[in-house]
C-alpha cells in the first residue's frame, strides 16, 4: 500500500484536514490487520464450539452425511481442522493465502449444498446463502491480500 507521507497521487480524493494524511496513510494496513483478525477470530469461534460440543463423527453424520457429502467422516475432520488450526493460522498470519483459499473452498460447500436450496435471504428458515457468500468472499480478500505487513508471513519473508 502507500508509506507515510505518500498521499499525493492525483486520483486520491484531497482531504479535508490535510494534517491526518500520515494517519491516513498508516491506517489501510492496520485496517486489513483488523480485518484478518476479526475473520480468523469469528472462524475460531464456530471451529470452538464444535470441538467442545460435538464428536467428529457426529459432526459428520448429523451435518455431513446427512446433505450427502460423502466421505463424511473426512470432511468432517477438514472442517473441524480450518475451523480451528486454519483461523489461528489467519489470526496469526501464517500460510494466510493457502488458509484463506481452503477456507473459501469450505463456504463454497457451505453456500451451494446447505443453503442454496433457501434462496438468497439469510433471515428464511434454514438460512440462506447471503451471509455465507458475504463471508466467501471475505476469505477471497484475505487471499488476495496475504497476511500483510502485520503477519508472520511478512514476518519469516515468504507466504504461498
Amino acid at each position: 500500500m502507500s508509506t507515510l507521507g505518500m498521499r499525493t497521487p492525483p486520483e486520491w480524493p484531497r482531504l479535508l484536514i490535510p494534517g491526518l494524511a500520515r494517519f491516513y496513510d498508516w491506517t489501510p494496513e492496520l485496517a486489513y490487520l483488523i480485518v484478518r483478525l476479526t475473520a480468523g477470530g469469528m472462524l475460531l469461534v464456530h471451529g470452538i464450539q464444535k470441538v467442545t460440543t460435538l464428536t467428529v463423527a457426529t459432526f459428520a453424520a448429523n451435518s455431513m452425511a446427512r446433505r450427502g457429502i460423502e466421505p463424511a467422516l473426512a470432511a468432517a475432520y477438514a472442517v473441524f481442522f480450518l475451523e480451528t488450526v486454519g483461523a489461528i493460522c489467519i489470526i496469526l498470519g501464517l500460510f494466510t493465502r493457502f488458509f484463506a483459499v481452503a477456507i473459501f473452498l469450505q463456504f463454497l460447500v457451505i453456500i451451494f449444498v446447505a443453503h442454496w436450496p433457501q434462496g438468497f435471504n439469510w433471515n428464511r428458515p434454514g438460512g440462506g446463502w447471503e451471509y455465507p457468500l458475504f463471508w466467501a468472499l471475505i476469505w477471497v480478500a484475505i487471499a488476495l491480500r496475504g497476511g500483510g505487513p502485520y503477519s508472520l508471513d511478512r514476518k519469516i519473508g515468504w507466504e504461498l
